[in-house]
C-alpha cells in the first residue's frame, strides 16, 4: 500500500492540516488512489475507506465535516460533523470546534485553509474561478471573524491547483476579471490566438493579501501537470477518460488535554 501524500504549508505550523494527493488510496481504475468525491462514479465503499483514511493522516480520531459544493462564495458555520447526504450546499465552512476536521474537495480549483490560533478558529475553501471571483475567501475571512478571529492574525494557504502553464481560458473569461478590476490583466498571460494562460493561484494569493491576511503561503503544486500525484478535471477531460476523481484538504482543531 502506497504512502498518502500529506503536504503542508509553513504558515500553518501547528495546526493540524495537509493538502492530500491522489497516492495512498484503495480505489481503483480511473479514479486509482485515494478518490474521496462522493460525486464520481467509483464505488462508494472505496470512498468512504478513502475518507476516513485521509482523516485519520491528519487528525488520528476527528470527525470529517464537508460541504455541498456549487461553485459559489456561500460559506457555513459548523460545530459537528454531518452526514453526506445532508451536506449543505455551499464552497466554505469554518469551526472553533475542537476534534473537527473541515474538508474541501478539489481536482484543479484552489483549496485554502485558514486559521486564526489565538482565537482557536479555522476555515477551509474551495475557490474555483467562479468562487473566487465572487468573493469565497473575503466571505470566509468574515465568517471567521464572527466566531472570534482577527483578520491580522489569519494565515491562510493555497493547495495544490491548476497552475498557469495548465490552465488556459479564452477571452471572454479573461474579460470577466478585467472588468471587475483592471489590475486583473496581470494574472492572464499571452497563450495561442484568441487565449491566455491563467494564474489562479496567484489570483486567490491577492485577494487574500488585500484581504488583510499578513501570512498567506502558495505551495505553487499544479494538479494538471502531476497525473501521478493529483486528480485533475481538465486532464481527464483532455484525455477522454468518462470521469475523474477528487483529492481533499483537510483541517483541524485538537482536542485539548
Amino acid at each position: 500500500m502506497s504512502k498518502i501524500d500529506v503536504f503542508q504549508a509553513k504558515g500553518l505550523s501547528g495546526v493540524p492540516h495537509g493538502f492530500l494527493g491522489r497516492r495512498g488510496g484503495v480505489s481503483t481504475g480511473i479514479h486509482s488512489g485515494l478518490n474521496v468525491g462522493v460525486g464520481s462514479e467509483d464505488d462508494p465503499e472505496a470512498v468512504a475507506e478513502n475518507r476516513r483514511r485521509a482523516a485519520e493522516a491528519v487528525l488520528p480520531g476527528a470527525e470529517l465535516a464537508t460541504v455541498f459544493q456549487v461553485h459559489s462564495a456561500d460559506v457555513v458555520t459548523v460545530d459537528r460533523a454531518v452526514p453526506l447526504d445532508q451536506r449543505p450546499a455551499a464552497d466554505a465552512l469554518v469551526t472553533k470546534t475542537p476534534g473537527l476536521l473541515l474538508g474541501i474537495l478539489t481536482a484543479d480549483c484552489a483549496p485554502v485553509l485558514f486559521a486564526d490560533l489565538d482565537a482557536g478558529v479555522i476555515g477551509a475553501a474551495h475557490a474555483g474561478w467562479k468562487g473566487a471571483l465572487g468573493g469565497v475567501t473575503d466571505h470566509t475571512i468574515e465568517a471567521m471573524c464572527a466566531l472570534g478571529a482577527d483578520r491580522r492574525r489569519i494565515r491562510a494557504a493555497i493547495g495544490p491547483c491548476i497552475a498557469r502553464a495548465s490552465y488556459e481560458v479564452d477571452e471572454g473569461f479573461a474579460q470577466r476579471f478585467e472588468t471587475d478590476d483592471p489590475a486583473n490583466e496581470r494574472f492572464f498571460s499571452p497563450g495561442r490566438a484568441g487565449h491566455y494562460q491563467f494564474d489562479l493561484e496567484g489570483y486567490v494569493t491577492q485577494r487574500l493579501a488585500a484581504a488583510g491576511l499578513a501570512t498567506v503561503t502558495a505551495l505553487g503544486l499544479d494538479t494538471y501537470a502531476d497525473a501521478a500525484g493529483f486528480y485533475s478535471f481538465r486532464r481527464a477531460t483532455h484525455q477522454g477518460e468518462p470521469g475523474y476523481g477528487r483529492q481533499i484538504s483537510l483541517i483541524g482543531l485538537p482536542i485539548s488535554g
